[in-house]
């Protein structure tokens, strides 16, 4: 399968990669604004597999704009189609309402909202039936679960995420193109402590990554519109 990550130079987004690698042939495209780490990651995963082709794509989302078609151009003249698109990328300022600058306010919003957005406005025409978009969002933005101070905006900014998710599946179901949503809880990575230092994180990155891999290949057979809570634990 032909796959498109965002956020894939740390954490889920980094073992998601792995995980996809070590279970399939498939080629990946992972987006990331740090070079290095991508770097880091094709080698993990050159590694592992000889039957995955990983592409690095550095890429910084708070560049992508509706004026340019970048990066669905590149993507497109690599690998014509895209099969799955996770997008994973997220961005955390964790500080009270009152206290967030304009610019976090803007930079949380465009990351973990209209990234996700244009991104799949730039993909959809590489889709066909059977194509699955992935977006994760966090349990902070599933609606009716508990909320925690210094996480107003992104957690809203996820939420918008999910609502998205639900209207566009409905928007493209004639062509078969599905959109499913991913609301994950406490995990072991740097985001999540930033957020609840101390906090131990009920699921590993490693096993967060193994249900998201399964689900992006396979979840689509059963799901479409759905925002399904992925949680052991408050938070």
């Amino acid at each position: 399968m032909n796959i498109v990550i965002t956020g894939a130079s740390q954490g889920i987004g980094y073992a998601t990669a792995v995980e996809l690698a070590k279970n399939g042939s498939h080629t990946i495209i992972c987006i990331s604004r740090d070079e290095t780490k991508l770097k880091y990651l094709q080698d993990e995963i050159e590694r592992l597999s000889s039957n995955t082709t990983i592409i690095p794509m550095p890429f910084d989302l708070l560049k992508l704009t509706n004026t340019s078609d970048e990066p669905a151009a590149s993507i497109s003249k690599l690998i014509g189609k895209v099969d799955i698109l996770i997008n994973n990328a997220g961005l955390l300022h964790v500080k009270s309402f009152i206290d967030l600058t304009p610019n976090e306010i803007q930079s949380m919003v465009m990351v973990n909202y209209l990234a996700p957005t244009l991104l799949i406005r730039q993909m959809l025409p590489y889709m066909n039936k059977g194509s699955h978009v992935v977006n994760i969002s966090s349990m902070g933005g599933f609606q009716g679960s508990t909320k925690f101070p210094g996480l107003s905006v992104y957690a809203s900014s996820k939420a918008a995420l999910a609502s998205l998710t639900e209207n566009l599946a409905e928007e493209y179901k004639d062509l078969g193109i599905s959109f499913n949503c991913l609301a994950l809880g406490a995990t072991d990575t740097e985001m999540f402590h930033q957020a609840f230092p101390g906090f131990n994180a009920s699921q590993s990155a490693k096993g967060m990554a193994n249900f998201i891999a399964y689900f992006a290949i396979n979840g689509n057979k059963f799901f479409n519109g759905k925002i399904l809570p992925v949680s052991l634990s408050t938070p």
